[in-house]
């Protein structure tokens, strides 16, 4: 007798179905998105508003709300999404990003001009979100971190070339725009508008980009003039990137030499909040701590009384302005194990230093100077790590300046990850307090 088949109910995906659920019942009420959009909605935003041309008596569409989009690349960061084009695709399809939309249609071009376009903004914003956490006081300016990661730029290692390739480019450069040029005026049916004019517009983005390589190598040919003969290059073999100009090539942290960007960051020790950001194109960090103070005294009106660095940033002048302006350094010396396996004293003075120098070396070799500096590496590097967590290992905008308006998102999510987590701590100690004042 054959085995009775039992009546099953199949799973039948591709039935189209009509719901009435909002995107607020969607999202559940405990969601952090919830949050990242009130803390958006807390912003100072005008300067963004004061841009916008759509206003009563103005032809043209309704403007987005800046708002959205901030939100929009906030949580694009914090997820590790730097492609415009993805968060437009989850504009479309993730119920969080469509949340953030509210039924508002964002395409990823202007996604990516947002993203780029307001470095002031971001900037500001930075200083407002800081100057908030002191004013709460939930941070404080009496010690800070700073170190410095290689990120990877938008260039390839066979984009570096030599004056004579580089003059050679640009005279072809030259010739192009002017054909195109020519072409457009003798025969307009040639090609649409359209195509003549994005023809034009990359033939001229490529002059613009060999004009601007050509003063780079200017710049490193006149870097390594004063180089010490044994470290000179022949002047023939310098090289600039015809893709990124002002990118390097610098050792990355594999060991590699590739074309990249040196991001600082400082951080406050108690609170892990970034206060100070800056992208240079030096593929060491010295000479890198006195900007950087100098840059956090503009924001804050005040300096950091004590500033923990690794042995790179260390040279005799960044010390001596330190120690003048009332910072205190603590960073190994140089090659301090290297000194004392030889059998040397590396806080010695040396015949170099000056007084606040020698009192550095003095000052890191007591117990106390060593046990602050601890404090730097849960500090820097946890911050380079969470970047690093959230994708930064490389950017894909070109420029010194897009790359620092890159990386200013990347610190505004961390610092509101940071407030948050802040402002919550505070409230449940203020809780706890008053339960044990009532017992």
């Amino acid at each position: 007798m054959p085995a009775v088949q039992p009546r099953l109910m199949y799973a039948n995906r591709c039935q189209g179905e009509i719901r009435d659920d909002s995107l607020e019942q969607l999202l559940p009420p405990e969601h952090p998105v919830r949050d990242l959009w009130q803390f958006v909605e807390t912003l100072d935003l005008s300067a963004l508003l004061a841009q916008i041309r759509s206003v009563p008596g103005n032809a043209g569409a309704p403007a987005i709300d800046p708002r959205i989009l901030m939100a929009l690349w906030l949580q694009a960061t914090t997820d590790g999404v730097g492609s415009s084009r993805k968060l437009a695709e989850l504009c479309e399809n993730h119920l969080v990003y469509r949340w953030l939309c509210g039924k508002v249609p964002v395409g990823y071009h202007t996604l990516a001009d947002f993203r780029t376009g307001h470095g002031e903004v971001l900037d500001q914003l930075l200083t407002q979100t800081v100057a908030a956490l002191l004013h709460e006081d939930l941070i404080q300016l009496n010690r800070v971190a700073q170190d410095g990661m290689r990120v990877r730029a938008s260039a390839g290692a066979s984009s570096f070339r030599r004056q004579k390739t580089i003059d050679a480019c640009l005279e072809e450069a030259k010739e192009q725009v002017e054909a195109l040029r020519s072409q457009a005026d003798e025969d307009a049916g040639a090609a649409s508008r359209r195509e003549q004019a994005a023809r034009q517009r990359a033939a001229t983005e490529r002059q613009t980009r060999l004009t601007r390589a050509k003063e780079e190598l200017a710049k490193l040919q006149g870097v390594n003039a004063t180089q010490p003969p044994c470290r000179q290059k022949d002047a023939s073999e310098v090289r600039a990137s015809t893709t990124d100009p002002e990118c390097r090539k610098m050792k990355m942290p594999d060991g590699g030499f590739r074309p990249a960007y040196n991001v600082q960051f400082a951080t406050t020790t108690e609170g892990g909040v970034i206060v100070g950001v800056d992208v240079t194109n030096e593929g060491t960090d010295g000479g890198q701590m006195t900007p950087m103070l100098k840059q956090i005294e503009d924001r804050f009106g005040e300096r950091p009384k004590e500033a923990l660095l690794d042995g790179g940033f260390t040279t005799v002048e960044a010390i001596d302005e330190a120690e003048r302006n009332g910072t205190t350094v603590y960073a190994p010396p140089k090659e301090e194990q290297k000194q004392l396996d030889a059998g040397q004293d590396p806080y010695a003075r040396k015949k170099s230093d000056t007084d606040a120098t020698a009192g550095w070396r003095a000052r890191m070799k007591t117990a106390e100077a060593k046990t602050i500096y601890k404090e730097r590496a849960s500090t820097a590097e946890w911050v380079n790590a969470q970047t690093r967590n959230h994708g930064l290992y490389g950017v894909r905008v070109r420029g010194r300046p897009k790359v620092l308006v890159v990386v200013l998102w990347y610190v505004l999510a961390h610092n509101y990850g940071r407030m948050k987590d802040l402002r919550q701590k505070k409230a449940e100690e203020t809780a706890r307090r008053a339960k044990e004042s009532t017992e």
